[in-house]
């Protein structure tokens, strides 16, 4: 999610936002500049999801939400036993009874379900009363050394630096450690690119994230590459460096 928008509101009642979640300390000065109008929601076209309020957010700050009437949420593990508040494993849920089938692809319906359960591939955890937090895309984290990365932490902290618009992070081959942590940004408007800024960056993230979780090595970009609805062409950034 891009830091910077342009939209005049005068009086927000509703809005409503999805697909990823949005980085606590913007989505808190959105809520302080429109007020406790934004919404979120999680879900799937599959069925299930969650909600959350406003209201709820601020007391959750980085919440989803929790289960929406008729809908469950459950964390495992890749061994497929049920994880207990707290711990952090696959998100899988339902919606009561409905039961489906992915077109023609029976492998990929049995490798996504748990008994009635099923998953779109999110990795994330519940508190103890019901929220769910998402710490990723399961197939996006970053194995460096034997530690699991979520890049999502990272760009999270990166969006919160006045020179950066846009970011996203992924990891890259390493001999020794497996991945590395790689970053490409898009300067903010007017921000020249380059090993200055390189080193300002990762100063500004030194206290902010674990020494393991700091990106190696940031490339910089006019633009990043961006469908219509704003959804992020990850892999056509990651790919050149794994050929």
């Amino acid at each position: 999610m891009k830091r910077s928008f342009k939209l005049e509101v005068a009086e927000a009642r509703t809005m409503v936002h999805a697909a990823a979640p949005c980085p606590p300390d913007v989505k808190r000065r959105m809520l302080d500049w429109w007020g406790d109008s934004i919404f979120e929601y999680y879900a799937a076209t599959e069925g299930g999801g969650t909600l959350v309020t406003p209201q709820e957010w601020r007391v959750h700050p980085g919440t989803v939400g929790r289960a929406w009437p008729g809908a469950e949420i459950k964390i495992f593990d890749d061994a497929g036993q049920e994880l207990p508040v707290g711990q952090q494993g696959t998100v899988y849920m339902r919606l009561g009874q409905a039961d489906f089938e992915y077109h023609k692809d029976s492998e990929k319906t049995r490798k996504n379900r748990i008994g009635n359960y099923f998953t779109v591939g999110d990795v994330g955890y519940l508190n103890d009363q019901g929220y769910l937090f998402l710490c990723d895309r399961k197939i996006d984290m970053i194995i460096s050394g034997g530690e699991n990365i979520y890049p999502a932490e990272i760009e999270n902290v990166l969006l919160g630096h006045p020179k950066i618009a846009d970011v996203a992070v992924f990891g890259i081959p390493n001999a020794d450690w497996g991945e590395e942590v790689k970053a490409v940004v898009e300067p903010a408007a007017g921000v020249e690119p380059g090993p200055a800024l390189s080193a300002e960056i990762l100063a500004f993230c030194a206290d902010k994230l674990a020494k393991f979780k700091l990106p190696r090595t940031i490339d910089f970009l006019a633009e990043l590459p961006r469908d219509p609805n704003g959804k992020l062409y990850k892999r056509k950034l990651r790919d050149p460096y794994w050929e």
